[in-house]
């Protein structure tokens, strides 16, 4: 018997976009099961409620998308008894740290120089591709474990959208989910109550300007064009979705129809 899971999350003080995908329809006229596969911002500021919260879903596995450089700024996830904790990453440790720093530091002229003029949203552009293309042997372990026993499931990064975000778009797409409905489902980490927090450098958390805030809204924004082009990728490289899961996932059909027998009413 699966929980009914509220859609916005009362009861998480220090979780950010939290929510549970299930209800969402298959191209085949399915639905996505309540209480099998959630999506989040990392779990390193969770409250003790909010574990107690998280220790009701019955989770089995969490999956971390985090890299070194997070974690050392964010911290571990909570524990949570009985759940396995698997660290994937999707970008290598040392990929944008110099530039979060920048960020943190509100070191005006060069996030004009790296942001202005539409070079931001080209940033979150070529990293949705990268990950589409090059983090293939991840999304191939977790589209396998979840097809043999790792459900129910978390998949989070750090604030829950861009590398949680493609990676439950590739599970929803592994078991049909209307593509459009996928669509809809990320650019809910758009509401301010989920929005991660970054913090500035130094001992006070003063604000940002509204500058540097809209240098910035590229990078904290769920944008439709971000998803579509890890799509893109998807029928570029590999000439299909159906393509990228056999051929660039090693998903078999076998694979599959345990998929949609696990997450799918």
């Amino acid at each position: 018997m699966t929980q009914q899971v509220p859609s916005t999350e009362p009861e998480l003080a220090g979780v950010r976009n939290f929510r549970d995908v299930g209800g969402l329809p298959t191209v085949d006229g399915r639905r996505v099961r309540q209480g099998v596969l959630f999506r989040s911002g990392h779990l390193a500021h969770a409250t003790a409620a909010d574990a107690a919260f998280l220790a009701t879903l019955g989770l089995h596995t969490i999956f971390d998308f985090r890299n070194a450089a997070d974690q050392k700024l964010e911290g571990p996830d909570v524990e949570l008894p009985g759940v396995r904790n698997v660290n994937l990453p999707l970008s290598d440790p040392a990929d944008g740290a110099e530039f979060w720093k920048m960020v943190r530091d509100g070191d005006l002229d060069q996030l004009r120089a790296i942001l202005d003029g539409g070079k931001g949203a080209d940033r979150m552009i070529a990293s949705y591709r990268t990950i589409v293309k090059q983090r293939t042997g991840e999304h191939s372990r977790v589209l396998h474990a979840l097809a043999e026993d790792s459900v129910p499931a978390l998949m989070h990064c750090a604030a829950g959208k861009d590398r949680a975000g493609i990676s439950i778009a590739v599970t929803l797409l592994a078991v049909g989910v209307e593509r459009e409905a996928i669509v809809t489902d990320y650019l809910e980490s758009n509401a301010k109550h989920r929005r991660y927090k970054v913090r500035r450098s130094g001992s006070q958390d003063s604000a940002y300007t509204p500058e540097v805030m809209e240098l910035l809204s590229p990078l904290f924004d769920a944008r439709a064009e971000y998803l579509e082009a890890a799509f893109d990728s998807i029928e570029e490289t590999w000439g299909g979705v159906d393509a990228y899961l056999e051929k660039g996932l090693g998903l078999s059909a076998g694979t599959r129809d345990r998929l949609r027998a696990r997450l799918l009413n």
